[in-house]
């Protein structure tokens, strides 16, 4: 191959004197060094991309250059591309060609050629761009081609015009070398002009190309060029250049071309592949995701699927009832508020809410060994009888007729409600309003912002003994001839409560601002409340009658209340007629607990017969009896998928709500269950001296957290908070536990009692502010069922424990109490091993305290 050469035009010098003669002088090619050699890349440190391999798209594809000719890239530089092995979809008669694929094997090329057939086209634009400065296209065209450069013959007289400097060709602001640095060039032509006289030989080049200028100078072109390449070259030849590009380089490639093609792949997929994809994560890693940016927490926030799924895979899913009821009552209360406001994110689903809930409430109290506790004194040496956790509220009742309001944080008293007559034995609350029961037969609502009573209610002849707030949701309701409509029941809240006068009554629940109301001789006034007619209230809505003796425990939902009674029976209401639906007889003894399972329709009673019974609301029939229990079952609770009963017996029992089936035998305290609670993960129950957790799954005990105590009379747990209340050194004490463990669980709420539950909606559709039913402790085992006969003398005072022994602690009373109204003792201080009642149907006595009875001697 010969060495490049640089034709040098010929110069033209013009002189007018008189007359004009022109002088043309023509120059031999004049060699030019060569370019050096480009430095080959070695170090692999240095140029990371040096050996990668090329994608397979990138080193074989098909092209189709100008005027329609086709022909097959291949990059030789990696080996045979055809080493590879490719599927290829086939079958039988045929096979899946890829788009440009000639079935006659197109012709093979490699990169250099490519784009040389490429730049064909363009070839005589190109040179033409690429001439330099002061030089004629034409001329340069034809010294390319070889051909001899035009010459003109000179008219008149030829003058020789060495003083003057011919143009330079090259891209220079300045003029050529003058005439005593004339170039070393091959002889003259023939035809051209005389050589100058005087000759000065150089054995150097005027000056070394630099590769740096002549591929400055020609990357406008090669841009040019590059932009009609198609996209398969132009990657080919891209990724070649930086194989051959040092770290540095490509750092900086990389620091513009990360954040240009950062995607937000999230927001672009559709929301069923979002989905998917989040569903793979774990809860810890969504919640870091959710901090990446807006919007990224608003996708994963608002996401029902996605955290219904999690709720599943994690097993705190159950069966979907009460999660829709959860998600419902939310999504009432923000509409009622008017959120998300305008311009704010979208909320998170009530699923996150509950699946937090749910979540924090399994780790931190089965994996928290060391929560925070507060212990304070309550209510003197009196027995507590109520205990509820209403919005960060600590309420407690006790038989000193007091209901005290402390805070959890520091177990201050916040408010003392006192106006009760007689020991409270049962107690509800909403946000801002407390209903209180009490032996002296009156029902009172506070108003828990300023520790008011602000309505009286009597008509009750004998003890509050038990009492719920209904509030309204929507109902099912079977249409005569078929089908099913949807209803609000009831239309406002209400309050159903039961006492020992055999009755129960349904009562309005005053809203904030109503008119307060005191019955007949409450708050030492004239007259007595139990004389009252109550169809004069005007809260009163009904009176239930038909059970023979003392209703000791009711459940109401809805339209529907259950109520259990002394004389036997269970009794199922139809809470805005009135009507007695059903009476549920089986129990041969007195049933001291019921509980009501809207979602199956059914309900399930306990009973001194040490059974349980499951009961079908639709038909009246039981379908289960659960039997073990060798002794009074004196407590009930219902989670969703699960019944637990505690006995006299010292053990409690976890059943299956749908088919009776028992689970769990929880068997560690050595006396009477006296107080528990339970939710989806654990149980916590109080017995003789112990407060213990168990796990409800595996029914195993977690850990104790009380021991060393006279006796547990109540205990209740609500999200991170556990309040107990006790009795050591014949004091009643208060105990709070803070599960929580950082700022984080600031926003761990409780499931049941501190979420809202459905907004409470009038027939006229205005929305009440009131907020979830905070329902009544069941009261324990530990309390006293007080009935003093008129013609029966007190000798409780007289009466003995079980074991003959003197001592009189607290302990043994809460025994003897418990026993007392299981029908283990009689008033002759002789064991009633039968259990049975008395021939006159009379309840045994209880210890009774003259100091503390109503003014007509009847009722405590």
């Amino acid at each position: 191959m010969s060495r490049p050469s640089l034709y040098l035009a010929p110069s033209v010098n013009t002189t007018t004197v008189t007359t004009t003669t022109t002088t043309t002088t023509t120059y031999a090619p004049i060699p030019l060094p060569p370019l050096p050699a480009p430095s080959s890349p070695k170090d692999p440190k240095e140029y990371p991309l040096l050996h990668a391999h090329l994608p397979r798209s990138l080193r074989r594809f098909s092209l189709e250059f100008p005027g329609g000719a086709r022909a097959t890239f291949e990059d030789g530089t990696q080996g045979n591309i055809f080493d590879e092995v490719e599927e290829v979809p086939a079958g039988q008669g045929w096979r899946m060609l890829k788009r440009g694929y000639d079935a006659n094997r197109e012709e093979t090329i490699g990169l250099i050629e490519a784009v040389e057939r490429y730049g064909r086209k363009r070839s005589h634009s190109i040179s033409s761009e690429m001439m330099l400065d002061n030089i004629e296209a034409p001329l340069l065209a034809s010294n390319l081609t070889g051909s001899p450069p035009p010459r003109k013959k000179p008219r008149g007289s030829t003058l020789n015009t060495n003083n003057a400097a011919p143009p330079s060709p090259l891209p220079s602001p300045n003029g050529s070398p003058p005439t005593t640095a004339v170039w070393p060039s091959a002889p003259p032509s023939t035809v051209s002009s005389p050589q100058p006289s005087t000759v000065i030989v150089s054995n150097t080049a005027p000056f070394q190309p630099d590769i740096s200028i002549a591929t400055l100078m020609t990357l406008p072109n090669i841009l040019s060029h590059f932009n009609n390449l198609p996209q398969p070259l132009q990657s080919h030849i891209l990724l070649t250049l930086m194989r051959h590009s040092p770290l540095p380089v490509l750092r900086n490639i990389h620091s513009v071309l990360t954040p240009t093609l950062a995607r937000d792949f999230l927001t672009l997929l559709p929301p069923e592949l979002t989905s998917i994809i989040l569903s793979y994560l774990p809860y810890s890693a969504l919640a870091r995701a959710s901090r990446v940016s807006k919007s990224w927490r608003a996708i994963i926030d608002s996401d029902p699927i996605l955290w219904q799924e999690l709720l599943k895979t994690t097993r705190i899913w159950f069966g979907g009832d009460t999660e829709r009821a959860f998600a419902d009552a939310v999504n009432a209360r923000r509409t009622y508020k008017g959120l998300p406001a305008p311009g704010c994110l979208p909320l998170p689903h009530p699923f996150k809410i509950l699946f937090k809930s749910r979540h924090l409430t399994r780790t931190r109290w089965m994996n928290n060994n060391n929560p925070r506790r507060i212990s304070f004194a309550a209510h003197g040496g009196a027995v507590v009888t109520c205990l509820l956790f209403s919005h960060n509220r600590i309420i407690s009742a006790s038989d000193d007729h007091s209901i005290h309001v402390y805070c959890p944080f520091t177990g201050n008293l916040l408010q003392s409600l006192d106006g009760h007559e007689g020991g409270v034995w049962a107690l509800a609350a909403t946000k801002n309003t407390l209903v209180s029961g009490s032996t002296d037969r009156t029902v009172r609502i506070w108003n828990l912002t300023n520790g008011k009573c602000t309505h009286i209610f009597g008509g009750h002849t004998s003890t509050v003994r038990c009492l719920a707030i209904v509030k309204p949701e929507w109902l099912d309701i079977d249409i005569e001839g078929g089908g099913i409509k949807r209803e609000r029941w009831p239309k406002r809240p209400m309050v159903v409560t039961g006492s020992r006068d055999h009755s129960l009554r349904v009562w309005k629940l005053p809203r904030q601002g109503d008119p307060e109301y005191m019955s007949a001789g409450a708050n030492d006034s004239e007259g007595d409340v139990g004389d009252e007619d109550a169809d004069e209230n005007p809260y009163h809505v009904r009176l239930l009658t038909g059970h023979e003796q003392a209703v000791r425990a009711l459940a109401a939902r809805g339209r529907t209340i259950v109520s259990g009674s002394y004389d036997c029976t269970v009794r199922v209401w139809d809470i805005i007629t009135g009507a007695c639906t059903w009476t549920l007889t089986g129990h041969t003894q007195k049933v001291y607990s019921v509980v009501l399972d809207p979602v199956r329709n059914q309900c399930c009673s306990g009973s001194m017969d040490g059974t349980v019974r499951i009961w079908n609301l639709k038909t009246g029939q039981a379908i289960h009896v659960l039997h073990g229990h060798t002794s009074l079952v004196g407590l009930l609770g219902l989670s969703p998928t699960h019944l637990v009963s505690a006995a006299a017996d010292s053990t409690l029992r976890v059943w299956d709500p749908s088919s009776g089936q028992l689970r769990h035998i929880l068997a560690a305290h050595t006396g009477a269950i006296t107080c528990f609670q339970h939710d989806e993960f654990k149980v916590l129950s109080g017995s003789d001296g112990t407060l213990k957790m168990w796990d409800i799954r595996d029914g195993t005990v977690v850990r104790d957290l009380l021991t060393g105590i006279t006796g547990v009379w109540q205990v209740v747990f609500d999200g991170r908070w556990c309040v107990a209340a006790s009795n050591r050194l014949d004091m009643t004490y208060l105990d709070v536990w803070d599960f929580g463990g950082d700022d984080d669980d600031q926003d761990w709420v409780g499931e049941l009692n501190s979420m809202p539950d459905e907004e409470d909606v009038d027939s006229d559709g205005t929305m009440e502010d009131d907020d979830e039913e905070a329902p009544a402790v069941e009261p324990g085992l530990n309390d006293m069922d007080v009935l003093i006969d008129e013609d029966r003398e007190d000798t409780s005072n007289v009466r003995t424990p079980w074991n003959q022994s003197s001592s009189a602690g607290p302990s043994s009373r809460l025994v003897d109490r418990a026993l007392t109204d299981a029908g283990l003792f009689n008033v002759d201080n002789r064991s009633n091993r039968t259990g049975g009642l008395s021939n006159n149907g009379d309840e045994p006595p209880t210890r009774s305290n003259p100091s503390r009875s109503s003014n007509n001697g009847r009722v405590r």
